[in-house]
């Protein structure tokens, strides 16, 4: 099965090929001979119905520094593609939600992974929600007397912003520090959406596991130790990975969230579990096949494209 695949993506020269699932994804793309055109969200347009992107053709080589080369630009009626991966970091933002829409206009006939609508409505830190007997005690809110009353009842915890990514803007605050109102006004300042706040969760020190899940099911995981005198565990901050084996309740939390996402469309998901506690449900542009490929554990890239196929040709 030949297909033509477009993928909607970051600009593919601040890649880091060694680390970059979007990149793994290509290259598996490519060694089972589909055709790959690239473009980035800025380069899709709809009129009179057509949805279009000014694409490239493209090749890809796991060799750092001549990793990719790109053909001739073209208008591509994404509707004429068998395949379009949306695999853009987020911040999940208005543009990142209007390209949702512009692509949902061309899915299913063309299948876009993940499903546009479902990823509109299943920004990680909301759609996580979703299980709250799987997570830590958690409160969304812009409300500051609701932050604090959260913080005297559960003293350590943690701040994120709702719609952000890969560690930034995290915070760990614990009941006697003092920085507390400064760090909301930060937020207040920063951002218009509300605060996530979470109780601390002291197996962070143990590792934060990344799992992967491929249609539904465990498609491999990785455990990432935090720097010393971190809270974060993401790898561009300094976190560690290791090898991993999942525990009987990683195991269980894998098996009540994966038929939620396979019936959504969401095909290709990251979770992340510390502890006992589900904290995230990756599925804008979940990362970790590399890492979970380098510690021995299954080749995700393939599964991914196994997925797909097998819904192609159902």
């Amino acid at each position: 099965m030949s297909l033509t695949v477009a993928i909607q993506m970051d600009p593919i020269e601040r890649i880091d090929i060694a680390g970059d699932s979007t990149f793994a994804l290509a290259l598996e793309a490519e060694a089972r001979s589909h055709v790959l055109l690239y473009y980035g969200p800025r380069d899709l347009s709809l009129r009179d119905g057509l949805v279009t992107a000014r694409c490239r053709p493209l090749n890809v080589r796991n060799q750092k520094g001549d990793h990719f080369t790109l053909g001739e630009s073209l208008v591509q009626d994404l509707a004429q593609t068998d395949v379009v991966l949306m695999r853009q970091d987020p911040p999940f933002d208005m543009a990142y939600i209007t390209a949702t829409h512009l692509l949902e206009r061309i899915h299913p006939e063309t299948l876009v992974v993940n499903d546009p609508f479902h990823v509109r409505n299943a920004p990680e830190k909301l759609f996580v929600t979703l299980f709250k007997d799987l997570m830590p005690p958690t409160l969304i809110t812009s409300d500051r007397e609701e932050i604090r009353a959260f913080r005297s009842e559960h003293n350590d915890i943690i701040l994120k912003p709702l719609y952000g990514n890969g560690g930034a803007g995290v915070f760990r605050v614990k009941a006697e520090d003092e920085n507390l109102g400064a760090m909301l006004e930060m937020f207040t300042a920063f951002y218009r959406e509300p605060i996530i706040v979470q109780r601390y969760v002291p197996e962070v020190r143990k590792g934060d596991k990344r799992i992967l899940l491929v249609d539904g099911e465990l498609a491999g995981a990785i455990n990432r130790i935090p720097a010393q005198g971190e809270a974060r565990s993401n790898m561009h901050v300094g976190g560690k990975p290791e090898h991993t084996i999942l525990s009987a309740r990683e195991e269980f939390i894998c098996k009540s969230i994966g038929p939620e996402l396979k019936a959504r469309g969401l095909i290709f998901a990251g979770i992340d579990v510390i502890g006992d506690y589900l904290t995230e449900i990756n599925v804008t542009s979940p990362t970790g096949i590399w890492e979970v490929k380098r510690f021995g554990g299954p080749d995700a890239a393939a599964l991914v494209w196994d997925a797909i196929e097998r819904r192609l040709a159902n």
